[in-house]
């Protein structure tokens, strides 16, 4: 089981690096292939779009191949597709080589999870998927800090170059480390559609796109807040940052947890947690040491919505497990981008760089009334009377 989580959360670290390093390496980026920085941004944008529309087609086309196979092949096209970004000529084909990047983004983290809870222990189905699911918060501790330094000083191509690589070893250690599960036979893309149907699965989705959009808010333009409103020079954004990946990575550790003892309850109570500390920043950010702490609640909070969110797909997706599992991170992907327009939406307004914390408190508030609906369907469709059939040649039902 060691030697699976290995190899499950490398590919994490990877995807997370890829997804996260491009913020980073954007100036040098935008110089390279002649546009400007806003332009550059809509790369952020195309493997966003990668992982939207790669999640659910890949879900559905490989229901039924052994899982095993299909983790190995996702991360073979996340290699290339992060080589092809290193290699691309100009602007378009950039574009092009980020969107096939993030094709495999989400079927690869809801594969990972149900390889996880196939060989979980019985009532260890959360901590299971918390701990795959690490390697996001471990890439913004080290890899997204460490890819940026790399790309700064030897050109940004680097960075993508060592993602490959990781994909690349990804692929060889999931071919010899993970059991080879038998092709579910069961399944097809007939079955995994039959969760669209399921008001409890859009549901479900929508307050992970609108809830976690608070946190994106925020994080968004987490460094020009550290430097005006906090007052503080740009070399202690590096700083903030690494505060909320070590709390992130706790986060999702205690996320697992919480989902073993009730996924539902830590749904509400991470979610409140989440909306008073995005609201508390609003405050805080003004003072460095309070900053950092409210910062800290916010990434403990967000990391254990997010695992939770993740279980709770997987319910309620029924007989869809392939698709249940992807779309928590299309939905997150939908966050990312919904958190950044609404909140540099007010910075532009005029409202200053404080204003996009009030923001993600509102969006966090929107997360817990489609969590109040969602559960308000659950004690609906519980207390509904089973309807029991009679057997032919017996009395009674």
């Amino acid at each position: 089981m060691a030697l699976v989580v290995i190899a499950l959360v490398l590919g994490g670290v990877g995807v997370g690096i890829s997804e996260f390093v491009t913020m980073g390496l954007l100036p040098q980026i935008a110089e390279d292939v002649g546009v400007d920085i806003p332009t550059a941004g809509h790369v952020v944008s195309a493997y966003a779009v990668g992982v939207v529309i790669g999640a659910p087609l890949i879900a559905l086309g490989g229901a039924r191949l052994p899982r095993r196979g299909v983790l190995v092949a996702l991360m073979v096209v996340f290699a290339v597709g992060n080589a092809l970004t290193a290699l691309a000529p100009g602007y378009s084909t950039l574009l092009a080589a980020r969107v096939l990047a993030g094709l495999p983004h989400g079927a690869y983290f809801g594969l990972a999870a149900l390889v996880a809870v196939a060989l979980a222990p019985p009532g260890r189905r959360g901590r299971a998927v918390g701990t795959v699911m690490l390697g996001l918060p471990i890439a913004m501790v080290a890899g997204v800090p460490l890819g940026t330094w790399a790309g700064q000083v030897l050109g940004w191509q680097v960075a993508y170059w060592a993602v490959a690589a990781i994909g690349l070893l990804t692929a060889v250690l999931v071919r010899l480390w993970v059991p080879a599960f038998p092709a579910e036979r069961s399944a097809s893309w007939r079955t995994e559609l039959r969760a669209f149907a399921s008001l409890q699965f859009w549901l479900t989705m929508l307050i992970g796109a609108v809830g976690f959009g608070g946190m994106f808010a925020m994080y968004s333009y987490i460094a020009p807040t550290v430097e005006v409103v906090t007052g503080l020079d740009r070399s202690w954004v590096p700083v903030f940052l690494l505060i909320h990946g070590v709390f992130s990575v706790f986060g999702t550790w205690l996320g697992g947890r919480l989902g073993d003892w009730s996924v539902l309850r830590t749904l509400l109570l991470m979610g409140l947690l989440s909306g008073l500390s995005l609201l508390t920043f609003w405050q805080t950010s003004r003072w460095m040491l309070p900053a950092l702490a409210t910062l800290a609640l916010i990434a403990v909070s967000g990391s254990a919505w997010v695992i939770a969110l993740q279980l709770r797909l997987m319910t309620v997706a029924g007989p869809a497990k392939t698709l249940g599992a992807a779309m928590n991170h299309s939905s997150l992907n939908i966050a990312n981008a919904l958190g950044a327009y609404v909140g540099g939406l007010v910075i532009a307004a005029g409202y200053g760089f404080r204003a996009p914390s009030l923001v993600g408190a509102a969006l966090s508030v929107g997360g817990l009334v489609l969590l109040g609906l969602s559960l308000l369907v659950h004690r609906r469709d519980r207390s509904r009377p089973t309807v029991v059939r009679s057997v032919p040649g017996t009395t009674g039902p």
